[in-house]
């Protein structure tokens, strides 16, 4: 029986575009005491891969902490493959504000020793002593209390883009860190002070709340659902957000816009912008901020380095990436001394420039025909290649060329080489190039607009 992936994310993203459905992203945690988490990891598995419902999701002996993507159809039957374990009965998913079919390109299910790495010994104080919930407008009434002090509980890279008024935001690569810095910080106000944490779907807080009551804070209370339900009460209610920028997500997305405020800054030029990046170079895969111009110059890199690296031929790039640690590591940590403008720790309130309403990071409503799909990309030259394959493509016509990592890219086709050569019509079955400023990958789908929504 299969347990595991037999697709690349490349075939994957195929199958979800050939599927034409639309698809959830969404996320939930629950603690609860699990005696055989490699069972409960392949029962789920084998119900999960039978729904085609892919996501990154962690099991261990005190519970599931997942990140998913489920076709919209088949929400209703994902729910029932919950309800089966009475701990999961009734759990909230934290549905995400911006859809992305391609959000998750596999399903994996790992067994952890903790399904959020804290650092704690959990014997030492009673996990289930949690915090105080709040809701949306609850949060808000308090964070206006001048006898409260709120707390991110994310990462620097994840705080930088966007966090609540007034927050206190550790300058910490992960969770654990956070604790015991915030702890030392706040010593002087453990009786008298409103502690107000938050994180970015609550699992952070479940713990943290209890360790901050062990450790003698009088008053805690946490976001309940975090960022994520906060955003969906807000937008349903018509609350007031105090939540300003992006809410940092850990999928290809990288983030959900909750208000049109930018506070960070492109890391390489200090240009207002909040889009995350990884860098291009297989040996590197840094996590930073990085405009469109210098995403266009720098090809995707963090560095000149990196950017002389990826021009290297392929051989020679392998060469040079062994015996390294590089692995799987799409999220490294985004800290470089090659980043001259990045911000993290005591982060500014103010915005320094307003979204608009377009973001080439999110699906642009258009209506388009698939053409065919992309087949290389020559760093040097800036030269796409595609195969047509479903319908011609002249010079002069407007495409739309979308991804899970490219995102959504508008261009007019000024000029065409079909099979070696230039033309004016390239035919289904030509191998076509032309120019185009980004990298494309073989995920990529190469689609006409006939029309904008």
């Amino acid at each position: 029986m299969q347990l595991y992936n037999t697709l690349s994310a490349e075939e994957r993203a195929q199958l979800i575009d050939e599927a034409g459905k639309d698809r959830l992203t969404l996320s939930f945690y629950a603690y609860a005491k699990i005696e055989d988490p490699k069972k409960f990891r392949d029962e789920l598995f084998i119900a999960w891969n039978a729904l085609d419902a892919l996501g990154r999701i962690y099991v261990a002996t005190e519970g599931i902490n997942a990140q998913m993507s489920v076709p919209a159809d088949q929400f209703e039957a994902f729910r029932d493959t919950l309800e089966v374990y009475d701990f999961m009965k009734g759990i909230r998913l934290n549905v995400a504000v911006d859809h992305d079919n391609y959000s998750f390109l596999k399903l994996t299910i790992k067994v952890r020793n903790k399904i959020v790495a804290d650092g704690l010994n959990d014997e030492t104080f009673d996990v289930t002593n949690k915090g105080i919930h709040l809701k949306a407008q609850e949060f808000n009434n308090m964070l206006e209390d001048p006898n409260t002090i709120v707390v991110d509980f994310r990462n620097h890279y994840e705080s930088e883009v966007g966090h609540f008024e007034g927050a206190i935001t550790p300058d910490v690569e992960n969770f654990r860190e956070s604790l015991p810095i915030i702890n030392e910080q706040l010593q002087d106000f453990k009786e008298d002070k409103n502690l107000l944490m938050y994180c970015t779907g609550g699992i952070r807080c479940e713990k943290a709340s209890a360790y901050f009551k062990h450790q003698g804070f009088k008053n805690v209370y946490q976001l309940e659902g975090g960022i994520i339900e906060y955003t969906r009460q807000i937008k349903e209610e018509g609350i007031k957000s105090k939540f300003i920028g992006k809410n940092f997500v850990f999928d290809h997305r990288l983030g959900e816009r909750i208000t049109d405020d930018i506070i960070a800054q492109c890391h390489q030029c200090g240009k207002p912008c909040d889009n995350h990046t990884n860098c291009a170079n297989d040996a590197c895969h840094l996590l930073f901020i990085q405009c469109d111009d210098c995403k266009a110059a720098m090809e995707n890199c963090c560095s000149a380095e990196c950017l002389d690296t990826i021009h290297l031929p392929w051989e020679e790039q392998v060469k040079l990436r062994k015996g390294l640690q590089v692995g799987n590591k799409v999220f490294r940590k985004g800290k470089s001394d090659a980043l001259k403008f990045k911000n993290s720790g005591d982060l500014t309130d103010k915005p320094l420039a307003k979204a608009e309403t377009k973001n080439i990071r999110q699906k642009i409503a258009v209506k388009k025909e698939l053409i065919g799909k992309a087949e290389h990309y020559y760093s040097k030259s800036k030269i796409a290649q595609f195969l047509i394959e479903h319908k011609d493509l002249s010079v002069g016509d407007k495409v739309l060329i979308s991804g899970p990592t490219t995102g959504e890219q508008e261009v007019t086709i000024t000029e065409i080489y079909a099979n070696g050569g230039p033309c004016e019509t390239a035919n289904i079955g030509d191998q076509i190039t032309f120019a185009l400023p980004f990298r494309v990958r073989l995920s990529d789908k190469l689609y006409r607009i006939v029309q904008n929504a």
